[in-house]
């Protein structure tokens, strides 16, 4: 498995440096320094004297790729700004945002409040939905199967801002049961009043799709030899479904839910903005609507890695859960 695990790792360095340059090239190449700065200053009334100000305060006066400048070798390769501004990266030296404040220090501080939304919402809501999948196939072709389905599309049918909107104006401001927005830093029971809302909206708005998907998955082991062999053994319905049928149907689950382990981390880009939660998706955000590419840089390319993270863990989850698997 270490040699697996390992091989893995070596093929992710290429494709986080494929990521790498393709976001280089999006934020320096297409986008040139140039035309960052006249976006931070304004382009109408912007001076040339003030664009070169701005790069020499943000770093972006250097070279792209090659500083012929220097006579060392090292120098010519390390004093550029895709060394500093992307190479760095690879040692988590994110650099400092346009408020002056590091971006790696933010990530540490924000993720907290991203992992307080996102862990009940992956856990209560893959319990929630495994849960309704298995009630529906154990009562299936049966009116809880069909007003089951209707409801799973209908839920993915509605948007989900109207799902923030309609629950910030009924247990928010109609009935006041919790508060609207904000993010609480005191004790436990001061946080949670917080994240209830969230935490059910996030759980809520996933629903329709999720059920639909285990249910699918359930019926077809449900139609499996080994199934119809438990039930001429005489064994109850129940325990097929959640002692066989379940157990079989664990690998197509783990793909869907190992994988997007680490981008909990991540935090959801909505949720978070509208509920005012200091996390990282609404530091994306907000570094997107001020237009703060140091950040936004970042933000991708720690999101590719947490992929690959989720994509590893994912088929070491396999072995777990089905012993004929083996990682060689």
């Amino acid at each position: 498995m270490f040699d697996y695990i390992a091989r893995r790792i070596l093929y992710a360095i290429p494709i986080l440096i494929g990521v790498n340059l393709v976001t280089f090239a999006l934020f320096f190449v297409v986008n040139t320094p140039d035309d960052m700065a006249r976006m931070q200053l304004g382009i109408k009334h912007v001076t040339p004297e003030a664009i070169e100000k701005w790069k020499s305060d943000k770093g972006y006066d250097k070279p792209l790729f090659l500083n012929l400048q220097k006579e060392n070798l090292g120098n010519k390769l390390t004093e550029t700004i895709f060394f500093e501004k992307s190479v760095a990266m690879f040692l988590f030296e994110f650099g400092q945002a346009d408020d002056g404040r590091d971006i790696g220090d933010e990530m540490k501080s924000r993720m907290l409040p991203s992992l307080a939304i996102a862990v009940p919402v992956f856990f209560l809501g893959l319990i929630s939905y495994v849960s309704f999948a298995l009630l529906m196939v154990f009562f299936r072709a049966t009116y809880i199967d069909f007003w089951g389905m209707v409801l799973c599309v209908a839920l993915m049918s509605i948007s989900g801002l109207f799902y923030i909107i309609s629950g910030q104006f009924l247990l928010g401001k109609l009935w006041r049961l919790v508060p609207i927005s904000g993010y609480g830093y005191g004790d436990g029971l001061d946080i949670s009043k917080f994240l209830v809302l969230p935490v059910i909206i996030g759980i809520l708005s996933s629903a329709g799709a999720n059920i639909r998907w285990y249910r699918t998955i359930f019926l077809e082991e449900m139609n499996k030899d080994y199934v119809r062999t438990a039930r001429a053994k005489g064994l109850a319905e129940y325990l097929v479904l959640f002692k066989h049928v379940l157990k079989n149907a664990m690998i197509p689950i783990m793909t869907g839910a190992i994988a997007v382990v680490p981008l909990l981390f991540m935090g959801s880009l909505l949720i978070e903005s509208f509920f005012g939660v200091p996390g990282l998706g609404s530091y994306t955000i907000d570094a997107i609507n001020s237009q703060d590419f140091a950040i936004v840089r970042s933000m991708v390319f720690l999101g590719s890695m947490l992929y690959i993270i989720g994509l590893i863990l994912t088929d070491i989850s396999y072995t777990l859960v089905d012993p004929r698997i083996r990682l060689i």
